[in-house]
């Protein structure tokens, strides 16, 4: 979500007025001095942008500048039109640079670079007829092309501007003039509105790729060719013309202008701008340099330090394919020399990179719309992330330590700075993380909170001149954050398309009564009911994972599983929560695992089978939200409920993840290598624990004990022999 910025973005950023000298202690190294994340950052929910420079860059910039500024104003002074007022003003200024910022990706003429642009050769000596390989001109010198928007992207920028104000436009009404003709559209705002659909669909594609366009056009396709489906059918409805079908993603609130914009506009974009000025602030290379520090001794620093950084990171990215490539470029160095082949770090970098999207503060862009969806609270929606959050992490680690021994791990040297000293003289980096928390508990609303602590993060920059948010790196942290944002825009401005279509048909709740109606035709038993349910839904959304970016699964999710999931009694808490991890860990499911890609090309291992490897890790956490909607006492997983109970739930999921552990890793820790037996035994403890009945805690407790001793004893005979 956050940090989703260019390498141009990040050294315009850092290009700012350099302060004096700095005034760090001589005994401490300065912030990126163990190591120095790289300026590559990627969104969960985005293809690789354009990295413009010169004046059309400065444009986008100041643009996006603006939208910024806006956001800010409208949490401490809404604009008195009311908020979808705001979010077609905020569309405005944001759809329109998708088309200058993000690539067609439709083949073109290469234009040449102009000659002011292209970088200039050193001046060298003259070389003879057949220079040697050192003498040729590297890539930077030769001519290259141009990366700029054609004539075609400015002139869908346009039109998107256009047809984005043509709401408030004041020649037919104005803004109240528009809303009083809704279910009454007049022909120019139909053409308008068909415009706004082919465009929104269009920069949907160019940000994410084919999938999610082709979903948005298949619920369009239906909504108005529903009509002629058998009537008979439960899915069949009376069809709808295009002008109603225009009505409803247009001039309504369950649209264009719906809940997933309304979320991106208000919440996502202010983590965004948070994020990006806590990285400038040079908290993002504290956390790094904090997580070497702290397992510099120990013979599996490689892999602790990975996930731990991945954990910190995340604190503040909400992106996981951002987080994987940032901890992958500091460490893989380290785990290379540790011993890790390249496939086993890939994947532990991918795992503990989406564990970004799981970790408050920030947690992913769905999470938003889950506190939106359920009227509840942000503050709220943590509380129900912490113990997964720390489940799915005990995992990791766990393999992680399994790893150590099975690939017999070496000790790698690392600088030797204390920890301690770290957090003494650079621990501020984490006093705006505590501010949200604190001023969330207090009652103030989640984009006052983050406002705060923006303003805060960039006030302790000044404790270190290095990082000093001079006026300058401030325009660019605003401006960046708000490109970081672009691609989820795109996709919560097309999620419209979904929601508004199976409102206006009632397509989820009839999908929702075939997925109970399929489970039911199974078995009659209410709980086997439930159960299958649940498979079935966990697979739907692993397979629609792979088709979409997490804030399209989600919204598709819930809008078809989440009803069936309340119609078997499941708590909306419980089901929204199932949803949002399916959608998340789709991120680490093979064949296209976003996370596991980017760190594959860090580590330079087969993206294959680094999305492989990356399954392993994160498997346990692929079984720990079911747990949320078998049982009752799986709510105490989501802190809901008494605290006895949460407790005890809590270490019967630790352990039921080192069971599963034991099955993945095919060792048991603190005792040996596991068997086929060992590791059969560990599998079925831990899904038996995780159903969290007294009986099947019984018996998990027994396979578990059960796995580790049967590879105590295999190790005691073969020490034997």
């Amino acid at each position: 979500m956050v940090n989703g910025r260019s390498p141009v973005d990040r050294a315009e950023a850092e290009g700012g007025t350099p302060g004096p000298a700095s005034t760090v202690d001589p005994g401490l190294p300065a912030p990126g001095a163990l190591a120095d994340p790289a300026a590559v950052h990627f969104d969960d929910e985005e293809r690789p942008a354009r990295a413009l420079t010169g004046p059309i860059g400065a444009g986008v910039a100041v643009v996006a500048f603006v939208a910024a500024l806006l956001a800010l104003w409208q949490v401490f002074r809404p604009l008195a039109q009311g908020s979808q007022f705001y979010l077609i003003i905020f569309l405005a200024l944001t759809l329109p640079l998708v088309f200058l910022v993000y690539r067609s990706g439709w083949p073109a003429r290469a234009r040449p670079r102009p000659a002011a642009d292209r970088p200039k050769a050193p001046d060298r000596p003259p070389v003879p007829d057949q220079p040697t390989v050192a003498e040729r001109p590297t890539v930077a010198e030769r001519p290259t092309v141009a990366d700029r928007p054609t004539v075609a992207d400015w002139v869908l920028a346009a039109v998107t501007l256009l047809v984005c104000l043509y709401p408030v436009n004041p020649f037919n009404g104005g803004y109240d003039g528009f809303l009083d003709r809704q279910g009454l559209l007049e022909p120019a705002d139909v053409i308008a509105g068909a415009i706004m659909l082919v465009l929104v669909v269009e920069a949907c594609r160019r940000t994410t790729g084919l999938a999610l366009p082709l979903v948005c056009l298949a619920f369009l396709a239906y909504g108005y060719y529903g009509g002629l489906l058998p009537q008979n059918w439960s899915i069949a409805h009376s069809g709808l013309d295009f002008a109603q079908i225009v009505d409803a993603l247009y001039n309504s609130g369950s649209g264009f202008y719906g809940t997933p914009l309304d979320v991106a506009a208000t919440y996502i974009v202010l983590f965004t701008i948070y994020g990006a000025v806590l990285d400038l602030s040079g908290a993002s290379r504290f956390f790094v340099d904090l997580s070497v520090a702290a397992f510099r001794r120990s013979r599996g620093a490689a892999g602790r330090t990975a996930v731990a950084a991945g954990f910190l990171l995340g604190t503040v990215s909400g992106s996981g394919t951002a987080t994987a490539v940032s901890v992958g470029a500091v460490t893989w160095p380290m785990l290379r020399r540790a011993g890790y082949p390249a496939e086993q770090a890939g994947g532990m970098l991918a795992a503990a990179g989406v564990g970004a999207i799981l970790s408050p503060p920030t947690l992913g862009a769905a999470a938003f719309i889950v506190a939106e969806y359920l009227d509840v609270s942000y503050l709220t929606v943590l509380g129900w992330a912490m113990i997964p959050t720390v489940l799915y992490y005990l995992g990791i680690l766990l393999a992680v330590e399994i790893d150590v021994r099975r690939f017999r791990v070496r000790a790698v040297e690392v600088p030797q700075t204390s920890a301690g000293r770290l957090l003494l003289r650079f621990g501020y980096h984490f006093s705006s993380l505590v501010l949200i928390v604190v001023l969330l508990a207090v009652g103030q609303s989640a984009t006052r909170a983050v406002v705060y602590a923006t303003l805060l993060a960039a006030a302790l920059s000044f404790l270190d001149r290095r990082a000093w948010l001079t006026p300058r790196r401030l325009f660019a942290a605003l401006s960046s954050g708000v490109r970081g944002v672009l691609p989820v825009v795109a996709v919560c401005t097309a999620a419209g398309i979904i929601t508004a279509t199976t409102t206006k048909t009632g397509l989820g709740a009839q999908l929702a009564s075939l997925l109970v109606s399929g489970a039911q035709a199974v078995t009659d038993n209410p709980t086997a009911v439930l159960a299958l349910t649940v498979v079935l839904a966990a697979i739907a959304l692993a397979i629609l994972g792979l088709a979409v970016p997490v804030t399209a699964s989600f919204i598709i999710g819930w809008v078809i599983i989440g009803p069936a999931l309340l119609a078997l009694g499941v708590s909306p808490a419980a089901a929204a929560m199932f949803v949002f991890y399916f959608s998340v860990l789709s991120e680490v499911t093979p064949p296209t695992a976003l996370a596991a890609v980017g760190a594959s090309a860090i580590t330079g291992g087969r993206a294959v089978a680094t999305m492989w490897q990356a399954l392993k890790y994160a498997l346990p956490a692929f079984l720990v939200p079911i747990a949320f909607v078998l049982t009752e006492p799986g709510e105490y997983l989501l802190a809901r409920g008494p605290a006895i109970g949460i407790v005890w739930a809590s270490i019967v999921a630790a352990f039921a993840v080192l069971g599963l552990a034991i099955a993945t890793g095919a060792w048991v820790p603190g005792v040996g290598a596991a068997g086929p037996a060992s590791r059969i035994l560990g599998g079925a403890a831990g899904l038996l624990l995780l159903y969290l009945a007294p009986l099947t805690i019984v018996m998990g407790a027994v396979a578990l004990v059960l796995a580790a001793g049967i590879a105590f004893i295999h190790r005691t005979g073969r020490t034997t022999l």
